[in-house]
């Protein structure tokens, strides 16, 4: 599933996705009904995004294989992402 190629667009949702978990997973975290909002938001465009009906090899893999895109990708920018 290495080959898979996301959407930049489906991509960037998911860094968003989990950088906004990042801000709401520290004690007492500012702004936490925006950050609720804005996860909310995300989670709807990562879940209905149309790139999920063209999946190849399964959309649960699929959806595991962004996840993990997404984190290597912020690693390499130096940033931890859970």
């Amino acid at each position: 599933m290495d080959s898979l190629r996301f959407p930049d667009g489906l991509l960037l949702a998911q860094q968003a996705w989990n950088d906004t978990y990042d801000a709401l997973a520290v004690p007492n975290p500012r702004h936490s009904t925006v950050l609720r909002r804005r996860l909310l938001r995300l989670s709807i465009l990562l879940h209905t995004h149309p790139f999920w009906s063209t999946a190849p090899g399964g959309v649960p893999t699929a959806r595991m294989e962004l996840r993990r895109q997404a984190r290597a990708v912020a690693q390499r920018r130096g940033k931890r992402s859970a």
